[in-house]
């Protein structure tokens, strides 16, 4: 029986630190992977169950509001936190039996959103008290648009709380361009697509006295959505660059202390992103890429059934055949997830992240 170096289950605490320092020392990242349903969440599962390796399921506030469903009241967010809830229980009931280590996040929150953050972590101080374990891993403050010290400040205060329940932040630092999931950046001034060596030293040096449990996303030239093949101009060396700058500040020259995540790669080439792996990202986004995959899964199988699904009853095979196991959702749905999985499986290999968990 082979031997698995990370638990099956959700990670949180030092597992989730365990996890990103491994995969900084043996040079890979884990792709974060946006969910919207149950279909995309066992995707995700048993992508990570084929390659062998572990996963990071996250969610939007979009996406938990689609999750508990579109017609529910969101005017405080109850909603967006109702769904992540929901998505997370079904996250914790099936990565055993899938054979995963799942890492369940929450994606951008800004200021206008924090009430969606606050629910959740209001919910998992209760279940703490009650488990002795979080529901989440980690959640992410996107306070990009305040000033840095706006921004450290308040991170400082989510995460004095969230140690205290065993569960990781991820921040931001500088902007991430183009618009994806409500969150629209596409007038912002460019240079504050880039983030300086300084600022990430500042957030490190301040977060790090509370917990060590923290990633940051520095923003590196990286953009939202889908764009041509050279439309993109990163700057991979501002990772690089950071890394060594803090290294040295804390006497530790040559080592990586910061766990860098990598946001907007649809787009990005092999060798931007395997730089970006040698600079210490342990995580890289996946949204804009999944949507396609699982939406050309549907428009295929209409494609090819569209005879089959056109009415209840008759078809090219005659004229009083039904047609329920072609209209079938599952079946449908099925063909989709096969398509995300497919898709996935190839960003696993992009990042490097294949068997990481034998």
């Amino acid at each position: 029986m082979t031997m698995s170096k990370f638990r099956a289950g959700v990670l949180y605490g030092q597992e989730l630190i365990d996890v990103y320092e491994d995969a900084k020392l043996n040079g890979y990242a884990l792709p974060g992977v946006n969910a919207v349903g149950t279909s995309t969440i066992n995707g995700i599962l048993e992508t990570a169950a084929k390659v062998e390796s572990p996963v990071i399921v996250q969610l939007s506030f979009g996406g938990g509001q689609f999750y508990a469903g579109k017609s529910l009241a969101n005017d405080n967010l109850q909603a967006s936190a109702a769904g992540c809830i929901s998505a997370a229980m079904h996250v914790h009931q099936l990565a055993e039996m899938y054979g995963v280590p799942a890492i369940l996040h929450t994606d951008h929150c800004s200021l206008a959103n924090i009430a969606w953050v606050d629910h959740l972590i209001e919910y998992q101080e209760d279940y703490y008290a009650q488990f002795g374990k979080p529901l989440f891993s980690s959640h992410m403050l996107d306070l990009s648009e305040e000033s840095l010290e706006d921004n450290i400040e308040i991170c400082e205060k989510y995460l004095t709380r969230l140690s205290k329940i065993e569960v990781g932040l991820e921040i931001e630092l500088g902007i991430t361009g183009g618009e994806e999931d409500g969150v629209d950046n596409s007038d912002v001034d460019v240079s504050k697509l880039y983030t300086h060596p300084s600022d990430v030293f500042y957030a490190y040096e301040r977060l790090s006295k509370i917990s060590n449990n923290f990633t940051v996303a520095a923003a590196f030239g990286n953009v939202h959505g889908v764009y041509k093949p050279g439309n993109v101009k990163l700057s991979v060396e501002i990772l690089k660059n950071s890394q060594n700058y803090v290294a040295d500040q804390i006497d530790k020259t040559g080592t990586k202390p910061v766990s860098f995540v990598f946001h907007g790669g649809s787009g990005s080439s092999q060798d931007d992103i395997r730089r970006s792996i040698d600079y210490g990202v342990i995580k890289m986004n996946l949204d804009t890429d999944m949507q396609w995959a699982f939406s050309a899964g549907l428009r295929d199988y209409f494609a090819k059934y569209n005879d089959y699904v056109a009415t209840q009853i008759g078809n090219p095979d005659g004229d009083d055949l039904p047609n329920k196991k072609y209209y079938d959702p599952r079946k449908m749905l099925r063909q989709a997830e096969e398509y995300f999985v497919t898709r996935l499986e190839e960003s696993f290999a992009d990042l490097n992240c294949i068997g990481r968990n034998r």
